[in-house]
């Protein structure tokens, strides 16, 4: 995906009430300075990556029926690693990745075959894949990881993305039905979107949920596929690239 306009750069002065950040601007040149609020499109803890002072991304919608106009997207983590921080985009990056037929592991022909958000029960997946040949169906819920961990040894390839980064029962809740999906006969993936320079391996953090990593144990036991790609940074934008090892 790319940017529609060059991002801004600022300071990160506080993320609160979830939704809300204030930051100091670093760019453009004529908003040096200024403190602006910026949406903030995620739900979660946010752990290692709401630091002050932290350098951030953000996105200027220019959209004026928007109360905040502008949306934090990207920020550096240890002073080395860009993070995407708006959940929001992990679904634009797998569903680009579906179209060009950049996940192994699912193969897509044509944009008619994806559909996004399907029902299923009382709540929706992210992704419904039809296939051409048969009548399988691929259920995909995908999950953005940026809670950055390190080994013992704290070696950079050592470095762990965890999942989730908070107590999360409705994650727990689309386990349940993947689960059950699975045992309707339907393919059904868990799919890690890990938007982390830093991160090189994925693992449920049972230290944070688990009742999570318990359910994902067995998930996987009962047939579900688990599936983690890392995303790639660009200047103006970002691609979902390289695969990732799983370990729960």
């Amino acid at each position: 995906m790319e940017y529609e306009r060059p991002l801004l750069t600022g300071k990160l002065i506080q993320r609160y009430k979830r939704f809300l950040s204030d930051i100091e601007l670093t760019s453009p040149a004529e908003r040096v300075g200024e403190i602006v609020t910026a949406h903030c499109a995620n739900t979660g803890s946010m752990t290692n990556c709401k630091d002050e002072g932290a350098k951030v991304w953000l996105f200027d919608s220019q959209n004026p029926k928007r109360k905040l106009p502008l949306s934090w997207e990207w920020v550096e983590v240890e002073g080395q690693y860009k993070a995407c921080i708006n959940t929001a985009r992990a679904n634009q990056l797998v569903k680009e990745a579906l179209l060009d037929n950049r996940i192994k592991e699912i193969e897509v022909c044509s944009a008619a075959l994806l559909k996004a958000e399907p029902k299923v029960d009382e709540g929706r997946l992210d992704f419904l894949l039809s296939s051409e040949k048969t009548d399988a169906l691929t259920y995909i819920e995908v999950k953005s990881v940026t809670l950055l961990g390190h080994s013992e040894a704290a070696i950079k390839e050592d470095n762990i993305g965890y999942f989730p980064d908070a107590v999360t029962s409705r994650g727990l809740k689309h386990l349940e039905v993947l689960m059950r999906l699975k045992e309707e006969g339907q393919r059904s993936i868990l799919f890690f979107c890990v938007p982390h320079e830093g991160i090189k391996r994925v693992k449920v953090a049972e230290h944070v949920d688990p009742a999570y990593a318990k359910k994902l144990r067995q998930v996987m036991a009962a047939g579900v596929e688990v599936l983690a790609y890392q995303v790639e940074f660009h200047t103006q934008g970002m691609v979902l690239k390289t695969a990732l090892e799983v370990s729960i």
